[in-house]
């Protein structure tokens, strides 16, 4: 591991050493941290998916947004790996907000299998760990609803904020609501008009800059309601 996300300054990219080799950390980190959220890509892309890439303006509202990226992305692979290790490559990214932004409120994310590894992560290792943010989480693949991963989005205690296109293939906001049915700690936001990738639809309701400051300013309301302040540091305040 080198490099050190201690200096505050936005935008940096840190190497990190894993068990499965180099990986990188991308991160916006501001000077009045007050919390944590360490993000996860899926097994298609990587950090610079657009949802990813727009949570970073929470580092305006006292949030260290760190993007992890696994071994096998930084080694220019085009194929994920399987999901245990995915596991292994994620440890090194605990290890590394634990060495740099230790005592701070951690929320773990991640979209698609990022979102799988976030959900694993905080179940078995639940220390410190504030919350999940799963974005287009893969309740099933395509057109295989029996194949579900349910057992992986319920098994974190932590509140779970599930955001989630409204057509996407892998698991719709209604399929999602029943799969949730009567679990107090998940909530579910739909994204109008888009599927998995969050782009949407040339008629849909939203533009892309839409999508992103719907995905920005829910994950922001989360994010105050479970530290139980608002994140620019004033108390939280009744939204009902």
């Amino acid at each position: 591991m080198t490099g050190s996300a201690a200096t505050g300054t936005p935008g940096t990219i840190e190497s990190l050493e894993t068990e499965l080799g180099p990986a990188r950390m991308f991160s916006a980190v501001p000077a009045d941290t007050r919390l944590v959220l360490l993000l996860g890509h899926g097994a298609g892309g990587g950090v610079d998916a657009p949802d990813l890439e727009a949570l970073t303006r929470l580092s305006n509202r006292g949030v260290a947004v760190l993007r992890f990226e696994q071994p096998w992305r930084t080694a220019g692979k085009k194929v994920a790996p399987v999901p245990t290790q995915l596991d292994r490559g994620w440890r090194a990214a605990r290890a590394y907000v634990r060495t740099f932004l230790p005592d701070l409120p951690l929320v773990l994310g991640g979209r698609s299998a990022g979102a799988r590894v976030a959900c694993r992560s905080a179940a078995t290792d639940p220390e410190g760990v504030l919350a999940v943010v799963a974005l287009s989480f893969p309740l099933h693949p395509p057109g295989k609803p029996e194949s579900s991963r349910a057992p992986e989005l319920l098994a974190p205690d932590c509140p779970v904020l599930v955001v989630q296109g409204e057509r996407d293939p892998f698991g719709t906001p209604a399929e999602m609501a029943v799969t949730l049915r009567g679990v107090k700690n998940h909530t579910v936001v739909p994204v109008p008009g888009c599927r998995h990738e969050f782009r949407p639809a040339k008629r849909g309701p939203l533009d892309q800059a839409a999508v992103a400051e719907l995905l920005v300013s829910t994950v922001a309301e989360f994010l105050d309601q479970v530290h139980g302040r608002d994140i620019t540091g004033e108390a939280a305040v009744d939204r009902e």
